[in-house]
């Protein structure tokens, strides 16, 4: 891995760019190897609905989402809570495993905890 204190919208044409947000109406249906991903985080305890998606939309940048709804079901749960927005790392080993598994089942499962109240549709009555 390299660092650098240069933003990636310095280091990469626009048009490359796809920014990840839990709030796209973009699907992410595939990886594209010429396709920059950036992981649209925050560091912050508190959820700020659409604020990656702003700050994507400012910049002009293509956005994409993960396909959480397209492949997993919402699980009951005592406190009827489901969320989509995922910690960097989850977003990363999902990412990680789709593109070694080219399976968004089995990338979704590596990498969406049961706490966040979805499941894969073979796992929800268990």
């Amino acid at each position: 891995m390299d660092t650098t204190p240069e933003s990636f919208l310095d280091l990469f044409p626009l048009e490359t760019i796809v920014y990840l947000t839990p709030d796209s109406e973009n699907v992410l249906e595939d990886i594209d190897p010429d396709k920059v991903y950036v992981l649209g985080g925050l560091v912050d305890e508190s959820i700020h609905k659409q604020l990656t998606l702003r700050r994507a939309r400012e910049q002009r940048l293509q956005t994409a989402r993960l396909p959480i709804r397209e492949y997993m079901v919402r699980a009951p749960n005592p406190r009827n809570y489901h969320s989509e927005t995922l910690a960097i790392n989850q977003v990363f080993d999902v990412l990680s495993t789709y593109y070694e598994t080219r399976s968004w089942p089995a990338a979704l499962k590596a990498g969406v905890s049961s706490g966040k109240g979805y499941v894969l549709p073979d796992t929800a009555e268990q």
